[in-house]
C-alpha cells in the first residue's frame, strides 16, 4: 500500500528520466540502444523499423509510428524498451486514428498557449 502512494508522488517530481511505463524495469535501460544507425533528428526524416513502418524518435524510449492495422491508418504514440538487443512496444501510449492525428494537430496552438499560461 505504501508503494501505491510513493508512485503517484513520483510524476509530481517533475524529473524527466522518470518513466511512467508499466512494461517493467527493462525500459529504463535505454542508452545503450543508440547503435549502428547514427544520430537522426527527431523532425527531420523517419526510419523504418522491422516490419517497414515509418517511426520518427521523440527521445530515448519514445516513438511516433505510422502504422496500418485492419486495414486502417494509426498514429501510433509509445514508449518502448530494449530486451535481448531489441526494441518492443510497451503498454503505455496510444494509438490515433487519423481523423484523431488531424483534430490533435489542429489544436497544438491552443494547447501552446495554455502550457504559455500555466508557465
Amino acid at each position: 500500500m505504501g508503494k501505491k502512494k510513493e508512485e503517484k508522488k513520483r510524476p509530481a517530481s517533475d524529473s524527466s528520466d522518470s518513466s511512467d511505463s508499466d512494461s517493467g524495469p527493462d525500459d529504463r535501460n535505454e542508452p545503450a540502444s543508440k547503435k549502428s544507425k547514427g544520430s537522426a533528428s527527431s523532425s527531420s526524416s523517419g526510419r523504418k523499423n522491422e516490419s517497414g513502418e515509418t517511426y520518427f524518435e521523440l527521445e530515448r524510449g519514445r516513438r511516433v509510428t505510422v502504422r496500418e492495422f485492419k486495414g486502417k491508418l494509426y498514429v501510433d504514440i509509445r514508449e518502448f524498451y530494449e530486451k535481448d538487443g531489441k526494441m518492443n512496444p510497451g503498454k503505455k501510449g496510444i494509438s490515433l486514428s487519423t481523423s484523431q492525428w488531424n483534430k490533435f494537430k489542429a489544436l497544438i496552438g491552443e494547447v501552446d498557449e495554455a502550457i504559455q499560461d500555466i508557465s
